[in-house]
């Protein structure tokens, strides 16, 4: 899969400053499958905007967005679906989480549907990044770092082909983040997968392939 987007820019930045940014002064940029890609950019510059209207859940741009040379704006909801569920994960800035479930139930609820992955497989990814003893926990009483790594197990309990990550370092101290870094990357690179990952300050640890700023 490749997602590529032809002067594209979110319509509430229209009349901001952007010099400097790679990606909204640019004509084209190209996202390919199997590399991993870095946004960085300060608080309202446009990060979650860029990741939910590449998912489809945005249409206030100007411009274009293609996935596999095909414009998003003629994609059916089955279409969408589809994608979704096999092509492209994301890991949300607020996390999307149950509240009320266990952590362990909100992971199972997209591994029921998708069957990536097994709850050996998911009880290890969660003893990997520090959280198994969390699981049968109701998701609302753990701290945000903690429920960032809830949310990152569930994104990869399906396929994919790309991986939206936004700001889901951002709670977690710096040995945390490396080791959820770490498990992401292995994962993406099981599956020959993209990676574009947004984050409000530089991250020399998560050597990227490519940086981008907004």
């Amino acid at each position: 899969m490749t997602i590529r987007l032809e002067k594209m820019i979110p319509l509430p930045l229209l009349e901001q400053q952007r010099n400097g940014s790679g990606i909204w002064e640019a004509d084209a940029v190209l996202f390919e499958k199997g590399k991993s890609y870095l946004i960085e950019a300060p608080s309202g510059k446009g990060k979650t905007s860029l990741l939910s209207i590449i998912y489809g859940i945005r249409k206030d741009y100007r411009g274009a967005v293609f996935l596999n040379d095909r414009n998003i704006l003629e994609l059916t909801g089955k279409a969408w679906s589809e994608i979704r569920k096999a092509k492209l994960s994301f890991i949300f800035q607020g996390l999307e989480l149950f509240d009320e479930l266990t952590a362990y139930d909100n992971i199972h609820l997209k591994n029921s549907i998708t069957r990536e992955k097994s709850s050996t497989e998911i009880r290890t990814m969660a003893e990997r990044i520090g959280i198994a003893e969390f699981l049968s926990k109701p998701a609302g009483i753990l701290s945000f770092g903690q429920q960032q790594r809830v949310a990152i197990i569930r994104a990869l309990c399906q396929p994919f082909e790309f991986l939206l990550a936004d700001e889901c370092f951002s709670h977690m101290d710096a040995g945390n983040s490396h080791i959820a870094l770490d498990l992401i990357r292995e994962e993406c690179n099981k599956r020959g997968a993209g990676i574009i990952l947004t984050s409000l300050n530089a991250m020399k640890e998560a050597a990227m392939e490519e940086r981008m700023e907004l």
